[in-house]
């Protein structure tokens, strides 16, 4: 269990903020913590990681105390047991992808790992290879070993994925599925992508302006359940075609496929692979919004 209470001033784009946090996170959980720019997400991790000091606060994990202002406890990061993948994947760029994790072992303990995790994440005849010659998707799994190979107790995944695109996005969410089935790792996921929620996590906490606003499963925080209308539902669009004046979506929804038409207004912003929520009234299906 991570229980967590703390007070740290932030700077963001709006001027000085203070992120002010409390909450409990279940040991074995994936969480997402999700807001806009500034919110205080990646503060939250950094807070979490021990790269940052709050003011004032109390953050236990597994019955730990790895900060505790008022009797001056601070644990160094090498202490918290924390596996941290960031956005810019970090490697360094002088040695192979072997030697990147070997570097990260810190024990022999853990040598005998590496195969075991290279083949399973797809990096099978790669270890030889330095970072500038591999994909971006590829440099993320090696950042993401390297973060699960010491067995942490929490992993902290500050938006991972956002510098890919989407062929390999959706390929990695697949693999950070997996890699939590396999491992049950505490897991806290900063995103602002909501069909990465969706897809990733149980529950979700909406992070605004430095204070926790909303908490739950991504359908109970996100999907208004007072919409009326003969059905609703959610679908993931796997394609899209221009028709005219028209769009006509194909849409995967559980096991079945359909097709809705949506104007240019309702699809704006909306790729391949976005999941949205379908709503029809007088049996004329409309995309209501997006996830």
């Amino acid at each position: 269990m991570i229980k967590l209470r703390f007070k740290k001033e932030m700077q963001t784009p709006r001027g000085k903020e203070l992120l002010d946090l409390d909450l409990s996170i279940p040991s074995g959980e994936f969480i997402t913590v999700f807001g806009e720019s500034g919110a205080g997400k990646t503060t939250f991790l950094r807070i979490l990681a021990g790269l940052t000091q709050p003011q004032e606060g109390f953050i236990e994990v597994d019955g730990e105390i790895w900060f505790d202002s008022l009797n001056r406890i601070n644990r160094p990061v090498q202490q918290r047991k924390i596996g941290v993948v960031f956005q810019e994947n970090n490697l360094f760029p002088h040695m192979t992808v072997r030697e990147n994790l070997e570097y990260s072992c810190g024990d022999k303990s853990a040598l005998g790992t590496i195969d075991e995790w290279i083949i399973a994440m797809g990096l099978k005849g790669l270890e030889s290879q330095k970072p500038d010659k591999i994909s971006g998707g590829q440099k993320q799994r090696v950042a993401l070993i390297r973060a699960l190979i010491r067995q942490p107790k929490v992993l902290l995944l500050d938006e991972p994925l956002s510098d890919l695109d989407m062929h390999s996005r959706l390929n990695l969410q697949d693999e950070i599925i997996k890699v939590y089935q396999k491992t049950r790792t505490t897991t806290i996921l900063v995103s602002h992508d909501l069909s990465e929620v969706f897809k990733l996590s149980k529950k979700v906490f909406v992070i605004d302006h430095g204070k926790i606003t909303k908490s739950g499963s991504p359908q109970e925080v996100f999907v208004n359940n007072d919409v009326s209308g003969k059905f609703k539902f959610t679908g993931e669009i796997i394609e899209i075609h221009k028709d005219g004046v028209i769009n006509i979506l194909t849409l995967s929804i559980g096991n079945n496929v359909t097709k809705v038409a949506a104007s240019d207004e309702e699809i704006a912003g909306l790729t391949i692979g976005s999941k949205v929520i379908i709503a029809a009234k007088a049996f004329n299906p409309l995309i209501l919004s997006r996830l």
